[in-house]
């Protein structure tokens, strides 16, 4: 979640910032878990109690913030509802692909999507990517590929039902990736002219209604285990959203976003512990070479950033 500037003013506090983004991310992580021990629930239903549940923390914060009377209120509707369609199919993709593979190989495939950040930045927005961030993402790429290579066996004809659900899992893992990274640029121009509790609200009621329309394909009907661990991944997922928005009061980006990759290890903790998932060498090799490059990414970025600033407090001496 991008978090507009113009709306907080804060004095920085770097170590509370980076503390609550690894809140966040054990909080998300905990999220994915609670799905992933749903069991085989459709997407679309998944989708909904991710999205509803995740609206009561929010209004929550809203109230306690006293910005609940305007938070609803938009000059840009259809943004929201685009970004909302597109979010929705992420999300969908993605539970979809958790339900079917170890928790680790789910969540490390999902650090594709900064690296199509970049990708669909210079395509669609223009903006300028150099040989540096070039580089960095195809060595992402290449990691993603090392990632997901083993499971990919519909690829060689001779297959499993097992194996055929874990490439169709891999398949959809990283669509939603690349869908999740279209909702970000369109988040980019949001946050432009709109509040970050505007388009928080705006896009988990607009979720939860698009989640609704998949109940013809087949919801399920829960056991009480299943509702408990549905809602609470949604309650997680409102909960984690506000922290990790209130990260970014803290500390700037650069400083706050290496630490998303602490999920790596959580994720491969809760795995085995609760699930009995051991990644394998190629989820450990390839998350190292996808980490290693959001992380350059990330400083290259930092790097520009710097540089743009010394530019604009440059000032030619006068002839």
């Amino acid at each position: 979640m991008t978090v507009a500037a113009s709306d907080f003013d804060t004095e920085p506090r770097p170590l509370v910032g980076i503390a609550l983004k690894v809140i966040s991310v054990s909080i998300f992580v905990a999220m994915s878990s609670l799905i992933k021990g749903a069991g085989d629930v459709p997407a679309g239903q998944i989708v909904f109690f991710r999205s509803f549940f995740a609206i009561f923390p929010i209004v929550l914060m809203l109230a306690w913030q006293r910005e609940l009377a305007t938070a609803f209120h938009t000059k840009h509707p259809v943004g929201h509802v685009m970004r909302g369609v597109v979010g929705v199919a992420a999300m969908g993709l993605g539970f979809f692909g958790l339900t079917r593979l170890p928790l680790p190989e789910a969540i490390t495939l999902n650090y594709a999507q900064p690296l199509l950040v970049v990708v669909f930045s210079a395509i669609f927005l223009g903006e300028a990517v150099r040989i540096y961030r070039w580089s960095a993402v195809t060595v992402g790429f290449l990691g993603v590929v090392i990632i997901a290579w083993p499971n990919l066996t519909l690829l060689t004809g001779s297959t499993s039902a097992m194996e055929a659900d874990e490439a169709v899992g891999v398949i959809a893992t990283l669509t939603g990736a690349a869908a999740s990274a279209v909702a970000m640029l369109l988040v980019r121009r949001l946050v432009l002219t709109e509040k970050t509790a505007t388009i928080v609200l705006w896009f988990s009621v607009t979720a939860s209604v698009l989640a609704l329309a998949t109940i013809p394909f087949g919801w399920i009907w829960l056991s009480h285990w299943q509702f408990l661990a549905l809602a609470g991944a949604g309650v997680c997922g409102g909960v984690a959203q506000i922290l990790m928005t209130q990260c970014y009061r803290h500390a700037e980006l650069s400083t706050i976003a290496p630490f998303e990759y602490t999920s790596m290890i959580l994720a491969i903790l809760v795995g085995y512990f609760a699930f009995g998932d051991i990644p394998t060498i190629y989820t450990l090799v390839g998350g190292v070479v996808v980490v290693g490059a959001g992380l350059f990414i990330i400083w290259r970025e930092r790097q520009l950033g710097l540089k743009r600033v010394a530019a604009r407090r440059f000032v030619p001496p006068s002839p």
